[in-house]
């Protein structure tokens, strides 16, 4: 009777074991048709839709002819005053320059463009030229330049960078004058030098 519980344990566990194998080999069997069938369809894909497209603008980037500071804007009033400096540092000379900015306004958040031209129009190497435009602070909420112009449409490669910053505003000194009580009335405290009293 002892022999035939051992055999029945044995017959038990080798059935178990080869249940754990076949549900191995068709794991790895369904995992392998999952990757061949994702491999086909992603080929199958690339056929049909062609190379993946190459960004819109593939011209390469030309260097930098110009470096625009854009200054802090500037509150005149009811005004608010934008600029910055131009300075080429390409090598050609660059003429009939201005700045392009995108301004949004405060009610309905629409944007227009306007140009402003530079003093001087015209850049030798190394020159520095300026900009400047005056705006009503309650019709604007933000500015941004987006092109410098040559002309009336060719487009200057330029970098940006950190112009001036708004000086700290100053605010002027007032002078209080505290009113000193008439010598005839009591002072508030009971106790102070011009009043000694005795505490019990």
């Amino acid at each position: 009777m002892i022999t035939e519980d051992h055999e029945e344990v044995f017959i038990e566990a080798s059935e178990s074991s080869g249940l754990k194998f076949a549900a191995a080999v068709s794991a790895l069997v369904i995992t392998a048709l999952v990757f061949v069938g994702y491999a086909y369809l992603r080929k199958r894909h690339e056929r049909i839709a062609g190379p993946p497209q190459q960004a819109a603008n593939t011209q390469p980037r030309l260097p930098p002819q110009a470096l625009i500071l854009v200054d802090e804007a500037l509150l005149q009033g009811s005004n608010t005053l934008l600029g910055g400096t131009v300075k080429n540092i390409g090598n050609d000379r660059l003429s009939g320059l201005s700045v392009e900015l995108e301004l949004k306004r405060r009610t309905g958040g629409t944007t227009e463009k306007k140009q402003v031209s530079l003093s001087p129009s015209e850049l030798d190497r190394s020159q520095e030229g300026r900009y400047s435009l005056q705006l009503k602070a309650q019709e604007y909420v933000s500015a941004r330049v987006v092109a410098l112009r040559s002309g009336s449409q060719a487009s200057v490669p330029y970098t940006l960078a950190q112009g001036e910053k708004r000086p700290p505003e100053r605010l002027d000194s007032k002078t209080i004058k505290v009113d000193q009580p008439a010598p005839g009335k009591r002072s508030e405290f009971l106790n102070s030098p011009d009043n000694p009293a005795r505490v019990p």
